[in-house]
């Protein structure tokens, strides 16, 4: 099995766990937490701030000793924009289920003090559709660079229709090389509908000293320290993907390979 594809641990719990330590890198850490009603998870933020991503189902929220009641509520990743909160360093939350519920908790390093926690609402989202053809996929923006609430998060949702290719052209944000490029790490958060489906991520530099291709199954996470990371959901399935990236500069600014440059243009 590749070294970037991460499955789930079980059906319970904390299914994924990718701390800077087990990947390898510096800055990016996500879990997903699968809960039943009544169930619950806490934690400190210490030297990391949060976004906490209602994936699917609800659940009672607290953060920074504020009650912030019952939020979430989609039925899946498929059905509408999601709720989500910010948490900044040291802080704490928690979260108890009231339903069941897909939590996922994206992090990455806290920089300034005095950041405030924020419920962040599926109409505060910005939602775009991006590509043209079989390349178009649909976006919501839950915590993006122009959003000044984060200090290294940027936090997406992505869902390619089947038999449609996203992250595509292929492109980078491994160096940092401002205004022309950013260096950021990426972890993709794959979920699929109907559930049994499948789909393919390939990611790979220019000199090929990495090159993995990963079969993409329901509830996988994909690590990109660097390269190029398109993928292609075959027909009939429909991809949903969480990513959350983060480096030294809080800037999305990608380079594509000038070999498939020319299909922007096509």
């Amino acid at each position: 099995m590749s070294k970037l594809l991460v499955k789930p641990s079980g059906e319970t719990g904390k299914v994924i766990s990718v701390t800077p330590e087990s990947a390898g890198w510096t800055y990016v850490g996500f879990d997903v937490h699968k809960l039943a009603a009544g169930q619950s998870v806490a934690a400190q933020t210490g030297k990391r701030e949060i976004c906490l991503v209602f994936v699917s189902g609800k659940g009672k929220v607290s953060a920074g000793g504020v009650d912030l009641g019952e939020l979430g509520g989609r039925t899946s990743p498929f059905d509408g924009a999601p709720y989500a909160v910010y948490v900044p360093g040291n802080g704490d939350w928690q979260v108890e289920a009231t339903t069941p519920l897909e939590l996922a908790v994206c992090s990455a390093p806290a920089v300034s003090e005095g950041k405030a926690v924020r419920v962040i609402t599926p109409d505060e989202m910005g939602q775009e559709t991006r590509g043209k053809g079989t390349n178009v996929r649909h976006v919501t923006n839950i915590l993006p660079e122009t959003d000044p609430t984060a200090d290294s998060l940027l936090v997406v949702e992505v869902i390619t229709p089947g038999g449609h290719t996203s992250s595509y052209p292929p492109h980078k944000h491994d160096a940092d090389n401002l205004p022309h490029e950013s260096l950021l790490e990426e972890t993709y958060y794959h979920r699929l509908n109907p559930a049994q489906g499948y789909g393919f991520q390939r990611v790979y530099t220019d000199d090929r000293s990495l090159d993995e291709t990963m079969l993409i199954e329901d509830g996988v996470t994909t690590l990109v320290p660097k390269g190029y990371h398109p993928c292609a959901a075959i027909h009939g399935y429909d991809l949903y993907y969480l990513n959350v990236m983060a480096g030294p500069k809080r800037i999305w600014k990608f380079h594509n390979q000038k070999e498939h440059e020319w299909l922007l243009g096509a």
